[in-house]
C-alpha cells in the first residue's frame, strides 16, 4: 500500500471497528456518527482532496508564474491550506514529496534539511506554511511578494 493512504486507511478502519461496538451495544446513532466522522477525518487526510499532484520537474518548467505547493497526505498544514483555498486550489501546481524524490529535495534545500511542508515556491522564493489568504494574494498576481 502507498503509504500516503496508511493513515486514512487506519483512521476508517477505526471508525468501523468503533461504530461495531457501538452497534453491538445497542447504539446505532452513536455508531452512524463515528462513522461518518472517521469517514471525513480519513478524506481529509487522503490525498483524495488535492488536486492531481505533478513532478517538480513538471513544476520548474511551467512558465505560467503559478505558486507551487509542496505537500505530503496526512498534512493538517497542508489540508488546512488546501481547504482555506477552495476552488482556487486548481490555480496552484501540487507537489507530493512523497512521490517525488526530487520534490523532497527541494522542500530540504528550502527548509534547511527538514521536509517542512508546506511549502510554497513563489517566483522561485520559498514560503514555509504561509497564510492561505497570503497565497490567494498570490493567485491574483503571481510575482508580487
Amino acid at each position: 500500500m502507498n503509504r500516503a493512504w496508511i493513515l486514512p486507511a487506519l483512521l476508517a478502519l477505526c471508525g468501523a471497528l468503533a461504530a461495531v461496538s457501538l452497534f453491538t451495544r445497542e447504539n446505532p446513532v452513536a455508531a452512524v456518527a463515528f462513522v461518518l466522522l472517521f469517514a471525513v477525518l480519513a478524506v481529509i487526510n487522503s490525498p483524495l482532496i488535492f488536486p492531481r499532484s505533478i513532478t517538480d520537474a513538471q513544476a520548474r518548467s511551467t512558465p505560467d508564474g503559478r505558486p507551487v505547493v509542496y505537500w505530503r497526505p496526512g498534512c493538517k498544514y497542508c489540508a488546512r491550506l488546501r481547504i482555506r483555498l477552495g476552488a482556487d486550489a486548481d490555480r496552484v501546481h501540487w507537489v507530493n514529496i512523497w512521490a517525488d524524490p526530487d520534490a523532497a529535495a527541494r522542500v530540504r534545500a528550502a527548509n534547511d534539511g527538514n521536509e517542512t511542508v508546506p511549502t510554497v515556491f513563489v517566483a522561485g522564493r520559498p514560503y514555509v506554511n504561509p497564510e492561505p489568504a497570503w497565497v490567494k494574494g498570490r493567485l491574483a498576481s503571481p510575482t508580487a511578494r
